[in-house]
């Protein structure tokens, strides 16, 4: 099977986030993603599938188990306590690729503190 490098755009976001909270973390990376990822539960969000319509990216549901793998670069204690990694966006981003993949930016805040987003990139199948 083929691969090539893809960047892809991890997302973490609270519940009250809102697709102009996901756009503005987003834009914060300065990255142009070829695909977003967030955690399983939050993948089926509507607010989250209006940004993957918007952007006519694909969007790839990241189970708990290999959110909790990735050694990611930042560390928040909320995300830490409710998700088991320091950084839902990165660990998404980075889990959402074939093994080894890199962080091109790390995450990012949006402004509303409402979302999260860190670029990885690697090889996806």
């Amino acid at each position: 099977m083929e691969c090539h490098a893809v960047i892809v755009a991890g997302f973490g976001f609270r519940t009250s986030a809102t697709v102009e909270s996901l756009r503005e973390a987003l834009s914060l990376t300065g990255g142009s993603p070829d695909a977003l990822a967030t955690a399983e539960d939050k993948a089926r969000q509507p607010v989250f599938q209006a940004l993957a319509k918007e952007l006519n990216l694909p969007v790839i549901a990241v189970d708990s188990a290999a959110l909790v793998a990735q050694e990611v670069t930042t560390q928040s204690q909320a995300a830490l306590a409710a998700r088991g990694t320091g950084s839902v966006a990165e660990a998404a981003a980075l889990a959402a690729l074939k093994h080894p993949a890199q962080v091109l930016c790390a995450r990012q805040i949006s402004n509303d503190r409402q979302a999260t987003c860190a670029l990885a990139e690697g090889d996806r199948t």
